[in-house]
């Protein structure tokens, strides 16, 4: 990563530590990322920014052998959907589980790691990721 990326990493700041995502004050669906438009409500819907619970459970995932540029070090690790509390779901790494552990339906919660570091002078991101608690 280049000092050139700085920005993007400090755009999603509110996203990636914060967990910030956003619900439908007309429906009550809430969704992360944070959407502009309801899918449900459309132009009726009124969209309300807020922080994710940092519970949820794994829906599915998979084990990641081959790992793209700057986590082929990390492999193999597992990555999840995950349905947060409020029913919103999210893509996420999956860390600090033993592999026993890792299966459909298993409870996580949120815990800060980081994201990655490819550029040995540059920023390093952190953010979200979720592990399996009880």
């Amino acid at each position: 990563m280049t000092n050139g990326n700085l920005p993007l990493i400090w755009r999603k700041f509110p996203e990636r530590y914060l967990l910030q995502g956003n619900r439908c004050e007309t429906c009550g669906t809430c969704f992360f990322p944070a959407r502009q438009v309801c899918p449900n409500c459309r132009r009726k819907g009124k969209l309300v920014q807020m922080e994710m619970p940092r519970q949820g459970k794994i829906i599915t995932f998979t084990e990641v052998f081959t790992g793209p540029y700057g986590f082929e070090f990390e492999t193999p690790y597992f990555i999840a959907i995950i349905e947060l509390s409020n029913k919103a779901r999210l893509l996420s790494q999956v860390v600090d589980s033993p592999r026993e552990k890792i299966k459909i339906g298993a409870k996580v919660e949120k815990v800060f790691r980081k994201i990655s570091d490819i550029d040995p002078e540059g920023p390093i991101a952190y953010g979200y990721k979720f592990k399996v608690v009880g």
